[in-house]
C-alpha cells in the first residue's frame, strides 16, 4: 500500500470518529435542562444542613445546591421586610414576602416567607409582624431570581424590590449576603407575638423536571455532525474504489509489448527478412523477372 494512501485511510477514520463524537455529544447536550433549572430533587426539611456547612456568606452558589435542605439561627430585621412582584404557583399576580434573617456572625440571609394576593396586601406595613428575638429557620436553599423570574412593574414604589437577589437587595439591606436565599418550610417560633395582617402563603420548592425537555438546536448540531461522518465515509468509499479500479487497469495494460505499429499484429517486423505483409509484393511479375 502506498504511503500516502496511508496517511489518507488514517485521516478518513480520524475524521469520521471525530464527527461522531461531536455528534453524541451534542445529542447528549439536547437533552441537559436548560441553563438555570433547577433539576435537583427537594430534600426532606427534617434532615437538614446546617447554612454554613452547605455555602459561605457572598460566595457563589452552584446551581447544584438548590433544593438542599437548609437551617440557621438569627433574627429578623423586622424593619427590612420587603415585597417582590411574582406569580403565585396557581398563576395569579401578588407578591412574594423576603426579610433578612441576620446570623450572630453579622451576615444575613434573605428568606423566602411566601407568597401573598397583591388585593390583600401590596405594603410591606399589611404583612403579619414578624417573630421576634431569635429564631430558628428552616428551608430549601434557592440560587437567585433571574430577570426572566416572575413579572416586573414598571414602577417599583418603597417597600419593593425587582427580585430575590443579593446583587439588588444590598440596595435596601446593610449586609453581607448569602449568595441563595432560603425558602421557608418552617420556623421556631412560627409567628409574631400579633397576630393581625397579611399571612404569607407557603410556596412550595421547584420539582425538577420528569421529562425530557429536548434542545432541538443541539438535536440539529447533532444530525449534522452525524451528517458530515456519513460524507466522509461515502467521500473515502468513492476514492478507495477509483484507486483500485486504476490499478485493476494499470496491471492489465501493461503485461505484453504491442505486436506492432498501434499494437496490431502483421506489422514489417513479423514478416521474415523484413519484407513488407503486403500479399501484392510477394507475387512475382508476369514477365518471369523479379
Amino acid at each position: 500500500m502506498r504511503l500516502r494512501w496511508l496517511g489518507f485511510h488514517v485521516l478518513a477514520v480520524l475524521a469520521a470518529i471525530c464527527c461522531f463524537v461531536f455528534g453524541y455529544w451534542q445529542f447528549e447536550r439536547a437533552q441537559d435542562p436548560s441553563r438555570g433549572e433547577i433539576v435537583n430533587p427537594v430534600e426532606d426539611p427534617d434532615a437538614a444542613n446546617q447554612l454554613r456547612t452547605v455555602l459561605d456568606p457572598g460566595a457563589y452558589m452552584p446551581e447544584s445546591e438548590a433544593n438542599t435542605a437548609v437551617t440557621t439561627r438569627g433574627e429578623y430585621d423586622t424593619g427590612a421586610e420587603l415585597l417582590v412582584p411574582a406569580i403565585s404557583p396557581a398563576g395569579e399576580e401578588g407578591y412574594n414576602v423576603v426579610a433578612p434573617l441576620v446570623t450572630e456572625e453579622g451576615t444575613a440571609v434573605a428568606v423566602h416567607r411566601g407568597w401573598v394576593d397583591g388585593d390583600t396586601a401590596d405594603t410591606p406595613d399589611e404583612l403579619a409582624p414578624l417573630p421576634e428575638g431569635e429564631v430558628t429557620v428552616t428551608g430549601w436553599l434557592q440560587p437567585p431570581q433571574k430577570s426572566e423570574e416572575g413579572f416586573v412593574p414598571m414602577d417599583l414604589p418603597e417597600g419593593q424590590a425587582e427580585r430575590i437577589a443579593p446583587s439588588l437587595l444590598l440596595d435596601d439591606w446593610p449586609y453581607q449576603l448569602y449568595e441563595g436565599y432560603i425558602l421557608l418550610a418552617g420556623q421556631d417560633p412560627a409567628n409574631g407575638g400579633d397576630q393581625t395582617g397579611v399571612r404569607p402563603q407557603q410556596v412550595p420548592p421547584p420539582e425538577p423536571p420528569e421529562e425530557i425537555e429536548w434542545n432541538w438546536r443541539s438535536l440539529s448540531y447533532a444530525a449534522q455532525w452525524v451528517v458530515f461522518g456519513i460524507a466522509v465515509l461515502v467521500f473515502w468509499i468513492v476514492l478507495m474504489r477509483r484507486e483500485t479500479r486504476g490499478d485493476h487497469t494499470d496491471r492489465g495494460s501493461g503485461g505484453a509489448p504491442p505486436d506492432g505499429p498501434g499494437g496490431e499484429p502483421g506489422g514489417p517486423a513479423d514478416t521474415p527478412d523484413g519484407a513488407s505483409g503486403n500479399p501484392a509484393r510477394a507475387q512475382p511479375s508476369p514477365t518471369g523477372t523479379a
